[in-house]
Order: structure tokens, then sequence, then C-alpha cells
């Protein structure tokens, strides 16, 4: 395949050299991205359909990587935090700044993410161009890839730079506002949907755009998008098209499944849209304990939760036990898991493999890990000082921690696969919560359809359900999966007050600083206010 190579403005080196300095910086002068000058300027893509599976390949591993985008729109919210335990996640406090919204332009996840998802911008942008030539398939998915990483820029940064495919090192990119990126979003989209392959729930090739991925995403757009034009209210037209992308999606046969997290196994079911090819053992390992599992072993003893957003599900407050199957002991919904006091007899299911007659993994519970955890054989687990393991509640600080603080969180099982590669990224109960939340933003009344979702979870009926209860829900059904902070955006929550959180009332966290790499490499962009 030939294409144009690019250069990433930092290195390993100069980022950390970011991270602990401000001052004296000299680099040279070129944008995050360019085209190497060949002398023979831009002539299309040879092959664009390969550089748009290296697109792909791209964006799933990114999304795979727990320091990018994932932390910061999970760990910068009251969903998860990462405290040090010892000097384990230490990382010089590139983890706690996330959490206590104290982090700064020199943040290594931030100038990753900038990097990353501008590249993308890019190089969709030369599939796109004409000159390549691209079959109409090839072409829409380039347009959905780029929607995908403007959005996130957009969103996260609130100015998008862009570098026409034409441009040199000697032109600094010019910056498009959120109002102009959401209109480049929009049409791509829109250009896109009736060139991608419509894939009914349940089949086809998932983990690529479809045109109902595509609906989505145009969906999640126009749900933020008082945000991003700086309104602050909803326009009904957006809304009335959320709510009709919701009802396109669902006639292709996308409805809430039961069974919840039967969704996040390798297997077909009725509410993935679009899932990323990148393995999810980050999100399994991250927080459970080293003696949790012996499974690729152990776990790394890291994420954890807060009490208050634990406390959001219904169940008791101190305990989340249930039998082997999952039937809840503690009166919790379906949704918070439970925690198993034995592994599961080894029967040969799908995924599973035999350790002493049990399935491996089996001991360790789904949903939010609190309480004494077990081994497989019933045995209750210690720490490595020798304690009983017993997840404990409630975190006196970020520093300081023993090796039980805070409630884990398990989406992704290790019991059917500690690496599988099939994260879920787009599904229908998230559009279900985007048709219910149009609704209430244009003057109906949700609740039927958010007590729809709860009667599926096993979770008691609401009798009413305003913006509160609505972000709760959103909280409850979506966790961990990349939205939190978006949603709490919206939802004018995200500057609120939490738990071992320092700084609580500035609006100007709602957006991440530029890198002040790109800002010395592109005078065009201007530092986002408070930074």
């Amino acid at each position: 395949m030939k294409r144009n190579q690019f250069k990433l403005l930092s290195i390993v080196a100069s980022s950390a050299m970011l991270m602990f300095s401000c001052t004296n910086l000299e680099i040279e002068e070129t944008d995050s991205i360019i085209p190497e000058d060949t002398g023979t300027g831009f002539t299309g893509v040879t092959e664009p359909a390969s550089q748009v599976t290296d697109l792909y390949n791209n964006v799933w591993g990114f999304l795979g990587n727990q320091e990018n985008l994932y932390a910061m729109s999970e760990v910068t919210t009251d969903e998860h935090l990462v405290p040090t335990r010892g000097t384990d996640w230490g990382d010089n406090g590139i983890w706690r700044v996330l959490h206590t919204h104290t982090w700064d332009f020199s943040h290594l996840f931030i100038l990753r993410t900038w990097n990353d998802y501008n590249q993308t911008i890019f190089r969709a942008s030369e599939v796109i161009d004409s000159r390549s030539n691209a079959d109409a398939l090839t072409l829409a998915e380039a347009k959905f890839i780029r929607a995908w990483a403007t959005w996130v820029i957009l969103d996260n940064f609130g100015q998008v730079p862009f570098r026409g495919v034409d441009e040199g090192p000697e032109i600094n990119p010019s910056v498009l506002t959120r109002t102009e990126a959401v209109a480049l979003v929009i049409a791509d989209l829109e250009e896109a949907i009736p060139s991608l392959p419509s894939v009914a729930a349940g089949t086809g090739d998932l983990k690529r755009a479809s045109a109902q991925a595509a609906k989505f995403l145009l969906a999640r757009v126009l749900l933020n998008n008082h945000i991003y034009n700086g309104s602050g209210t909803p326009d009904s037209a957006d809304m009335n098209r959320v709510i009709a992308l919701v009802d396109e999606i669902a006639a292709d046969g996308y409805e809430l499944q039961a069974g919840y997290f039967d969704i996040f196994r390798d297997s077909a079911d009725s509410e993935t849209i679009w899932w990323a090819q990148t393995a999810v053992g980050n999100n399994i390992f991250n927080g459970l304990h080293y003696n949790s599992t012996g499974i690729s072993g152990g776990g790394w003893n890291g994420f954890s939760t807060l009490a208050e957003f634990y406390d959001l599900f219904e169940g008791d407050p101190n305990s989340n036990r249930g039998e082997v199957d999952g039937t809840p002991l503690d009166g919790q919904e379906e949704r918070r898991g439970w925690v198993p006091s034995v592994g599961t007899p080894f029967t040969g299911a799908d995924g599973t493999t035999d350790n002493g007659g049990f399935e491996d993994g089996s001991n360790v519970g789904l949903g939010f890990l609190i309480g004494q955890q077990y081994a497989l054989d019933g045995t209750p687990l210690k720490d490595r000082p020798g304690n009983p393991l017993v997840f404990e509640k409630e975190f006196a600080s970020l520093i300081g921690n023993n090796e039980r603080t805070g409630i884990r969180v398990q989406k992704y099982a290790a019991r059917y696969g500690a690496f599988n590669s099939h994260k879920v990224i787009f599904r229908y109960a998230d559009a279900h919560l985007m048709k219910a939340e149009a609704i209430m933003r244009t003057g109906g009344d949700p609740t039927s359809m958010v007590n729809e979702l709860r009667t599926i979870r096993g979770a008691a009926p609401l009798g009413t359900v305003g913006e509160q209860q609505l972000l709760d829900e959103r909280g409850r059904e979506l966790y961990t999966e990349f939205v939190r902070r978006t949603d709490m955006i919206r939802f004018g929550q995200f500057t609120s007050d939490w738990a071992l959180k320092e700084v609580s009332g500035d609006e100007t966290k709602n957006i991440f600083p530029i890198p002040q790499t790109a800002l010395l490499s592109n005078p065009n962009l201007q530092q986002n206010p408070g930074y």
C-alpha cells in the first residue's frame, strides 16, 4: 500500500518532559500530523480500501487503550477513580488529577487523544479526497470514521484543527469552531448513510460502520448540539431528528435485550450496534485484585468506583451477593451484578475452561464487587499481606490506600475469555435512552420509556422521570461505555462536587486544554479558557 507518511509531533520522551515542565519549550513549527514532502504533492491514496482498514485498526486500538479517551471519559467523572495503593498506580499523579479535575495541558492522556484522533481525521480526509477514487462503500466508511474522530475532538477540546490534504508543513491548519465541526460531522454522516450497509440486529459485520451505526452517532451529536453551539437550549428540530433516527434503528430489529451482562460477551445480541475489535482485558483486570483470579496472572488492583455511584443502584448499600447463576441475594437490580461465594461447576459451556472442576474465573463476579471475595472452591480470598480480601466502600484519600479499598467494576467476564476482541461502543439501550431524553427535552414524558428499560433490568419502575432521574438511569445502564463525561456535561453536572474531587464549580473544566505542543505548532489554535 502506498500512502503519505506522517510525523507524530511528540515522541515519548518529549511527552514525558511536558508532564513536568511547561517552560522554555522549543519545537519545530509543525502540526501534529503532516504529509511527508515527496516533491510531487498529494495525488490520492493508491489503495483507499486498505487505508480504511488501517484506520479501523487504529481506532479499535485507541478504544482498547485505557490511557486515552477512556480515561478522559470515565476517570474524570463520579464513575471511576484510580487511587494510589502504596506505590501502585502512583504514576506521578497522572490518574489522580483526572478525578480531582486538576489536569493541565501537559497531561499525557490528553495529548495522546489529541494526536491520535487528529491523525485519524487527516488520513480519513485523504481517502475522501476525489483523487483517491474510493468506491462508494470505502468512501462512506471513511466519512464515518472521520465523523467519529471529529466528534471526539470537538466534544473533548471544543475546536478542531483541519489540515487539507494538499497542505504541507508551511501551512498552519485552519481551526473549526464547535459549530463548524458539528456541521462537518453531520454532513459526513448524512452522506455516508445511503452507501453504508444496512445491518439488521445480531447479523453482519458490526465492527465496521453500518447505516445504523452512522444514525446512532448522528443522534448522539444532535442530542448534544445545544452544548456545542452554546445556546444551552435544545432545538426541537434536533430532538425530533433524534427520535426519528432511533425509530429507524429500531425498525431494523434493534431492541432492548434481557440478560444484561450477556450483551458484553462475544456473541450476537439484539442491542450491539457497533463494536471494536480490540481486547477487553483492560476492562477486566484494571480493577481486580492480584489474587482475584489466576487468569493472565491476576488483576492489576487499580480502577474502582465511588460509593455514591454504587448507591445509584437498587439493593443493599453494603452487600452485593448473588447465587452462582446470578440470582441476587441482596435485593439488587441486575445491572449492579453480584459477588458469588463459589465458582460455577464446569460443564463445557462455550468460552469457558476447566479449573479443578470449575469454570476458570467464575469466582469473579460481575457488575460491582464489594465485600468478601472468594476463590473457585469457596475459600475466602486474602490480600497479599494476609488480610481478608474485602473490597471496602469508602475512600479516605486518593493516596495511601491499602489493597482492599474501593468497589471494583466488572462488565466483561474473564471466565468467557480474558482478552476477547469485542468491546461494545454503540448499543441500542443508549439509543433508547437518547430517544427518551429527546422526548423530555421537547416537553414530553420519558417515564414509560425509562421504566420499559428498568423492567427488563429487574429494577422497580419510577413514579416520574425528570432530568436527574434520566441522568442516573444513563449512569446505571451505560457505565464504562465512554459516555459518562459527555452525559454529565449535557445535564450540567460534570463540574458538580463528588468525593475526593478538588475542583468543583469550574465550568472551564467542561473542555480539556489544547496540548501545549499543538499551540506552539499551530498559532491558529487558541488555548481554551481556564488553562
